[in-house]
C-alpha cells in the first residue's frame, strides 16, 4: 500500500476504538493486491466499512452482501451509488461462478452454521487465481479482551453467546485456531498463502466496552453529538482531534496500549484476538 493510500485509510480509521479491527483492516486490504477495475465482493459486508475504504482507495467494481436488513440499510445510505448491495445467504451466494476477482470476508465465517459450505461458495464465485482476504476470531484470545467469557469457558466450558455480555463469542458458532482455519480453506479449494495471528495486548474489557456498550449507544443516537463525531466508525472526517473532547482521550489511551503489539516481541505469546489469512483459488 503506497503512502497516499495509507494516509487515506488512516483518516478513515481515526475514530476506531476496536484496536484489533484497526490493526487488521490495512492487512486485509493489502492481501487483496488491488488493481484498478477489480471486481470485489465484501461477503458479509455489514454496514459497509470495507466497501467505503475501497471506494476511497481506487476505482473498483464493488459488491456487498449481507443477511441482515438494518446494516444493509445503513450501508446504502453511507455508500449511495458506490457499491451494488444485496441481501442474501452466504451458503448459497446469488452470483454466477467466477463473478469476482477478489473477495473480502472479515469476521464472518464464524457466524455460519456450515463454515465449509460458506468457504466453498466463496471459492465458487471467485475466478481462478482470485484472492480471498479473510479474518476470524482466535480461539485462544487474550484474557483482557473478554475476561467474562474467558473465565466462563475455563470454569464451565460454556461462553455467553447472546446479549451485551457476549463478548468475542457474540452470535458465533465457533472460534478458530490457525490449523483449523487452514483446513477449512484448503478443503474449499484454496491455496493458503499467508496466515497471521493479530493483537495480543489490549485494554481490559475492551470488546464489551466497544460492542456491548458503545455500539448500542451510537446506533440508538444516545451519545451527545460532540461525542458521536469522535466515536462513530463512519464519521472520522468530522473528528477534528480536539483535545477537550473526552472521546479523543479514550482513543489516545487505546492507541497507547495497542502500541505494545508493535514494540514488543510477540513470538512467545499464545493468545491473540484474530487470525488473518490470504488464500488464492487454485
Amino acid at each position: 500500500m503506497n503512502q497516499e493510500a495509507a494516509r487515506r485509510l488512516g483518516c478513515l480509521l481515526r475514530n476506531e476504538s476496536d484496536m484489533a479491527f484497526k490493526r487488521r483492516v490495512p492487512l486485509l486490504l493489502e492481501y487483496l493486491e488491488l488493481r484498478e477495475r477489480d471486481r470485489i465482493l465484501d461477503c458479509g459486508c455489514g454496514m459497509g466499512f470495507y466497501l467505503k475504504a475501497l471506494s476511497v482507495l481506487g476505482q473498483y467494481v464493488l459488491c456487498g452482501l449481507d443477511s441482515e436488513c438494518n446494516p444493509l440499510r445503513f450501508a446504502r445510505r453511507e455508500l449511495r451509488d458506490g457499491a451494488a448491495l444485496a441481501r442474501g445467504d452466504i451458503l448459497a451466494l446469488p452470483y454466477a461462478d467466477a463473478s469476482f476477482d477478489k473477495v473480502i470476508m472479515a469476521e464472518v465465517l464464524e457466524h455460519l452454521e456450515d463454515d465449509h459450505q460458506g468457504a466453498r461458495e466463496v471459492c465458487r464465485v471467485l475466478r481462478a487465481g482470485g484472492i480471498l482476504a479473510l479474518s476470524v476470531p482466535h480461539s485462544d484470545y487474550p484474557f483482557c479482551w473478554d475476561p467474562m467469557n474467558c473465565m466462563l469457558q475455563t470454569l464451565f466450558g460454556h461462553p455467553i453467546r447472546r446479549g451485551p455480555l457476549a463478548g468475542i463469542w457474540a452470535n458465533h458458532y465457533r472460534l478458530y485456531r490457525p490449523a483449523e482455519l487452514i483446513e477449512v480453506l484448503r478443503e474449499a479449494g484454496f491455496s493458503v498463502e499467508d496466515v497471521q495471528e493479530h493483537t495480543h495486548y489490549c485494554f481490559p474489557f475492551v470488546h464489551n466496552i466497544v460492542y456491548g456498550l458503545g455500539k448500542p449507544l451510537l446506533e440508538h443516537g444516545l451519545l451527545p453529538e460532540f461525542l458521536s463525531r469522535s466515536a462513530h466508525r463512519f464519521r472520522s472526517d468530522e473528528n477534528t482531534g480536539n483535545p477537550l473532547n473526552p472521546m479523543n482521550w479514550v482513543l489516545a489511551l487505546l492507541n497507547w496500549v495497542d502500541r505494545f503489539n508493535d514494540v514488543r516481541d510477540l513470538s512467545d505469546k499464545r493468545s491473540f484476538v484474530n487470525i488473518v489469512a490470504k488464500a488464492r483459488k487454485v
